[in-house]
C-alpha cells in the first residue's frame, strides 16, 4: 500500500482499514509529500520513528492484531524495492500526478515509484487511484502508460446508487475505497452493490 502526496487521504486511511479488516497483511509506505498531505487534512503527524501510534490516530483504530510493516520511503534498500519480496500487488492510494508520472516512466524517485515499477515488472496487480482534476495531456499520457503497463486506473470518482443524492462524504469515501479492494480481489462490505433493481439501495 502507498500513499502519495494527492489530497484524499481518507480514500488511503478507509483502504487500509479494510485491508486489515480483510485480515490482509499490509506493507505500507507513505511519501514525503503525503505526510504534508496528511497533516492538513487531518491535523495528523506521521513521522518514521513513531508510525505504529501516527497510523493508528490516522485511520481512527489501534492496530492491535493488525499486521502491517511499515517502510520509510527514502529506504530503497526495503523489502518491497526488490521482485523477489513475496507481496500479491500494490495499491497506491492517492495518486499523486507526480508519483503516476513517476511510476510511468521508471524514476524510483522513492520507495513508494520503486515498489510500483517492481510489482509492474513482477506482473502483479497495480491499482492506481488519481485524484486530480482536470487533467492535462501529459497526465492523461502517463496514466496510458501506465494502463499499457498492466496497472489499474481507477480515479477516486465515487457512484451514488449505493447510497443516493444524500450521501455523506464517508460513505462516497467508503465507495471508492471498495473498488479499490474489488479491484485487488479483497471482500469487503464498504458499500451496498448494484441488484439491477431500481431504488433497491434505498
Amino acid at each position: 500500500m502507498g500513499v502519495s502526496g494527492a489530497s484524499g487521504t481518507p480514500y488511503a486511511a478507509a483502504v487500509i482499514r479494510a485491508l486489515f479488516d480483510a485480515g490482509e497483511a499490509v506493507d505500507l509506505v507513505v511519501s514525503r509529500a503525503a505526510r504534508l498531505t496528511i497533516l492538513d487534512e487531518t491535523a495528523v503527524s506521521f513521522r518514521d520513528a513513531h508510525w505504529k501510534d501516527d497510523l493508528a490516530t490516522w485511520i481512527g483504530r489501534p492496530l492491535d492484531g493488525a499486521d502491517v510493516a511499515y517502510w520509510p520511503a527514502g529506504d530503497l534498500a526495503a523489502g518491497p524495492s526488490s521482485g523477489s519480496y513475496p507481496v500479491k500487488g500494490m495499491l497506491v492510494v492517492p495518486a499523486s500526478t507526480a508519483a503516476c508520472a513517476g511510476i510511468a516512466i521508471g524514476l524510483s524517485k522513492d520507495l513508494l515509484q520503486r515498489a510500483a515499477e517492481v510489482n509492474l515488472k513482477e506482473r502483479r496487480p497495480v491499482v492506481v487511484v488519481p485524484r486530480e482534476t482536470p487533467v492535462t495531456r501529459s497526465h492523461l499520457e502517463h496514466l496510458i502508460a501506465l494502463h499499457d503497463a498492466g496497472a489499474v486506473i481507477l480515479p477516486a470518482s465515487p457512484g451514488f446508487y449505493a447510497s443516493g443524492a444524500a450521501a455523506t462524504a464517508a460513505q462516497l469515501v467508503d465507495f471508492v475505497a471498495g473498488k479499490v479492494l474489488d479491484a485487488a480481489a479483497v471482500s469487503h462490505s464498504l458499500f451496498t452493490r448494484w441488484s439491477g433493481e431500481l431504488g433497491h439501495s434505498h
